[in-house]
């Protein structure tokens, strides 16, 4: 494990609560039923119209979808010692923890409830998914490495809302560790008291509300 100066480590972990490689090839596959469907739609007219519009016909009904998968391929985010990379369609986005100037977190109450966090840096922002959770009681939450990284970067930060937060995140990864129960975790607490409030999403939570989950 490569470690700056400083201590941090560096290495690159994955971000991202579902990995890419996970849904890559549903999304391969999409992609070429997509251009399947507009290589069929363009030969289809191309019988009763000319080559140019059949060609035009077949782009507009299979290019969107094609687009689509390939731009979610390139959707990835990942943490590198205390800097978040967002890697979109075009470019990519870097956001400097121990710089940061506002991290909350936010939950998003539905049947399926997401809990995120937003970390801003002067104008730029932010939002890393920390887990999502079903009605029912299931879901899905960040890895244990993606967590004990997070923490670590949020607690070099000069804010308390940024050290309040890897408290809580710290507690979430014993949980998690332990393979303790949802009602002992503090991601799922936080759902819970926010399916409560009843209020149009998102609810962003207090400080003291934080600090209680850590």
């Amino acid at each position: 494990m490569q470690a700056n100066s400083g201590g941090q480590q560096t290495d690159p972990v994955g971000l991202d609560l579902v990995a890419p490689e996970m849904y890559a090839p549903m999304l391969r596959r999409l992609a070429l039923a997509a251009a399947g469907v507009g290589i069929g739609s363009a030969l289809l007219t191309a019988t009763v119209a000319s080559w140019p519009i059949a060609v035009l016909v077949g782009v507009v009904v299979g290019a969107p979808t094609v687009g689509y998968a390939v731009a979610l391929r390139r959707r990835r985010m990942w943490l590198s010692g205390t800097i978040i990379h967002a890697r979109r369609v075009f470019g990519e986005r870097q956001v400097e923890i121990a710089a940061a100037t506002g991290v909350e977190v936010l939950i998003f109450p539905a049947r399926l409830s997401r809990i995120v966090l937003r970390v801003t840096a002067g104008e730029i922002s932010q939002v890393v998914p920390l887990a999502m959770y079903t009605d029912a009681g299931s879901g899905r939450e960040m890895h244990l490495l993606g967590l004990r990284r997070l923490a670590d970067a949020l607690a070099a930060s000069q804010l308390a809302a940024a050290v309040a937060v890897s408290a809580m995140l710290v507690q979430q990864l014993r949980a998690e560790a332990r393979d303790a129960g949802l009602a002992e975790r503090p991601l799922y607490r936080a759902v819970q008291m926010a399916r409560t409030k009843d209020y149009v999403s998102p609810i962003v939570l207090t400080d003291r509300e934080v600090a209680a989950l850590g």
